[in-house]
């Protein structure tokens, strides 16, 4: 029987890079795509912000994840139809029809990784104990946040290389996308082989739910259930806005109020300073968190997430030339990023809490994907009515529900704190 805790240095990293991965690809790699295809920012952010629907809607089909088969079957099958996915965006690219094509093989690939969410985060909830699964919310959330640093980096740099290389934009995305399958492809092998295989243990076969429905009346049967869904919807109200325009605004000409940036400068930019800045924050907020609870560490991490979309407002104010300011905005962002999201993952772990919690945290991050997908989609016509600077400034505004309702949330203050007397 394998128990608890074993080897998770070994599958942590890998299994969230590959959920993470796909994320970004769908959500935002997409967005400089058609923009370099031509395609004008409504109909960029309207569609790509459609694309997030699954995540929000992947509570409905939760459940099944937990009554068959096992977690570790379904993401393997997930992440394998998601890189073909990809190859076919890649071949669909040079087609006439390019936009409906690409958009049809990115929703089949948005439906299969919220799948794959649910499984790789149930297998996290069951594979570890809550005092693991406090210090390594900080590792899996920086290995899904360097997934999407790589993605909206080191991708997007390859991608803005082949547009130098071949002066073509089709070829170079057509290309980048085929490299991007089989990275997925790659992945895939890779948790085949790192991840144990947990749920044959008896243990953990007794922690699936007894039916369908019971799944759902007893999520929303939790105390103070209205002011945490009110919570997880609006924790990220500006980040999902500033996440789904930012690039936009760095590659946009300068008579459009953007900041002309080339898409391999953007691409190095976050794969780059982002990765590293990304991992710090990261690490240090699941640390932190493990070593003094949550309560502690709640309000910091939501400020982090948040104070940097000043800089974003000054930037587009201001139209800076300095490629420093513009990379050291991108630092504190990411940082920001990597801290502030260790306290949201750690406060949907405790909403999660119980039997079936491979289901309730899919419902509780279904309503977190609500909170990104309906801004996101809009987005783009709000910075289209507001202009960049405009938006950036009601971006900062739209943080402030979320602290707002702060006071009112009820947990442990030292949930996810690691046991003083504790070896692990």
């Amino acid at each position: 029987m394998i128990k608890k805790d074993k080897w998770a240095w070994g599958w942590v990293p890998p299994l969230y890079f590959a959920e993470g991965l796909p994320n970004v690809i769908i959500a935002s790699v997409s967005v400089i795509m058609y923009k370099q295809l031509g395609i004008n920012n409504t109909d960029i952010t309207l569609y790509t912000g459609l694309l997030y629907l699954p995540w929000v809607l992947k509570p409905i089909w939760s459940p099944v994840v937990d009554l068959k088969s096992t977690k570790r079957n379904w993401f393997l099958v997930m992440q394998l139809l998601i890189a073909v996915m990809f190859l076919a965006v890649g071949f669909t690219v040079p087609t006439q029809m390019f936009f409906v094509t690409t958009l049809a093989c990115f929703w089949v690939a948005a439906f299969a990784s919220a799948t794959n969410d649910i499984a790789s985060d149930g297998y996290y909830m069951i594979g570890l104990s809550e005092k693991k699964q406090s210090f390594f919310v900080g590792i899996r959330s920086t290995f899904y946040r360097l997934a999407m640093v790589t993605g909206s980096g080191l991708i997007v740099v390859l991608a803005g290389y082949l547009e130098e290389m071949y002066g073509d934009n089709t070829k170079a995305w057509s290309y980048t996308m085929i490299i991007t399958g089989l990275l997925m492809l790659l992945l895939t092998v890779i948790n085949f082989f790192t991840t144990p295989k947990f749920e044959s243990s008896l243990e953990i076969e007794t922690e699936k739910p007894k039916a369908f429905l019971e799944v759902f009346t007893s999520f929303f049967k939790k105390p103070n259930i209205a002011v945490a869904l009110a919570f997880i919807l609006t924790y990220r109200l500006g980040e999902s806005q500033l996440a789904k325009v930012a690039q936009l605004f760095m590659l946009d000409d300068l008579s459009e109020g953007g900041l002309a940036i080339s898409t391999e400068n953007v691409g190095i930019i976050y794969g780059v300073v982002g990765l590293i800045t990304l991992s710090a924050g990261g690490i240090l907020g699941g640390i932190l968190i493990s070593r003094d609870g949550l309560k502690k560490w709640m309000l910091p991490m939501m400020l982090s997430l948040n104070v940097p979309n000043v800089l974003y407002a000054i930037m587009a104010i201001t139209q800076t030339k300095s490629l420093a300011f513009v990379v050291a905005t991108v630092a504190f962002e990411q940082f920001g990023y990597g801290f502030g999201f260790a306290a949201f993952l750690m406060y949907l772990i405790y909403i999660a809490e119980g039997a079936s919690k491979t289901s309730h945290y899919a419902i509780a991050t279904g309503f977190m994907a609500l909170g990104a997908m309906l801004p996101g989609m809009i987005s783009g016509a709000v910075q289209n009515w507001l202009g960049y600077d405009g938006f950036f400034i009601w971006v900062v505004i739209s943080a402030l529900p979320a602290f707002l309702l702060l006071k009112y949330l009820q947990y442990p203050p030292d949930f996810g704190k690691k046991s003083s007397t504790s070896n692990d």
